[in-house]
């Protein structure tokens, strides 16, 4: 079966319509980045026109982290969500059992995920740059933050994260089976790259345009080899076995464990045979 780009639609035309229907998702969405966006501001704000260039880029750079902190943890969250939600709710093997390419499935859902995160990002990115002009006292600061090696980092490294944290996100929710698990294990996973750019925040490298774009190359290999192992790892028979033992409880009101198969007589004879 060829890869069908009309089948990825329909499966992230589902992903989207799932957010008007689960409130914890639309919360997470809108409360993050008022997180996000709240404590550069203060940051921006209380620097006065008589403080020193170093403090300022210290300031400007931890301006920078956070706001990378959000296309990296926001993601993480509602992608753990992704395959551990739809078993709870009872919807994980009607989907499994369509005839879906499992790349199809994974990128389906992954786009899902990165499209709103990432575009919460930048407009969180856009405001703050607009405050600081508008608003900030301290004229060094706002030439700092719009800065091109800046700009280009948060332009390259916003979808970037959020692609390392969705693809460990869905494989850690393939594995789990509790939800509240898989979030927390999830946000961890988004330590890593963030570790990186914090480096370059804080100046352990000079930032510059030829960094960032080599950086950003990096995360994209990984990301590409995240890809292939999720997919890899991604057993369609164990999830819905997994699926079916949660909802099928036995006679003696016990839960079968995974990949238990339960005879079942037949009807109008004997079972012998």
């Amino acid at each position: 079966m060829k890869f069908s780009f009309i089948r990825l639609g329909a499966v992230l035309h589902k992903e989207l319509r799932e957010y008007r229907r689960s409130p914890f998702i639309v919360l997470t969405m809108a409360v993050l980045p008022l997180v996000f966006l709240i404590e550069p501001l203060i940051t921006i704000f209380r620097i006065g026109p008589s403080v020193a260039a170093s403090t300022a880029d210290r300031a400007v750079s931890g301006t920078f982290l956070v706001l990378l902190i959000a296309p990296a943890l926001l993601p993480a969250v509602i992608a753990a969500y992704s395959v551990v939600g739809e078993r709870e709710q009872g919807t994980l093997e009607p989907l499994l059992t369509t005839p879906l390419r499992r790349e199809e499935l994974l990128l389906g859902k992954a786009i899902g995920v990165v499209v709103p995160a990432v575009g919460l990002a930048y407009v969180v990115f856009a405001v703050v740059q607009v405050c600081a002009r508008l608003f900030a006292s301290n004229t060094y600061v706002v030439s700092a933050l719009g800065q091109g090696s800046h700009i280009l980092a948060e332009i390259l490294f916003a979808p970037l994260l959020a692609g390392w944290s969705i693809w460990v996100g869905i494989g850690i929710s393939a594995r789990a089976s509790d939800v509240r698990v898989a979030q927390q294990l999830g946000t961890l996973s988004s330590i890593p790259p963030l570790a990186v750019v914090a480096l370059v925040s804080f100046d352990v490298f000079t930032p510059s345009v030829t960094l960032a774009v080599v950086f950003a190359l990096i995360l994209l290999v990984a990301d590409v080899i995240l890809f292939r192992v999720v997919s890899a790892l991604f057993d369609r028979e164990r999830l819905i076995t997994g699926a079916s033992a949660q909802r099928a409880p036995s006679a003696g009101g016990q839960v079968p464990p995974a990949g238990t198969v339960r005879r079942i007589p037949r009807i109008g004879g004997s079972d012998d045979g």
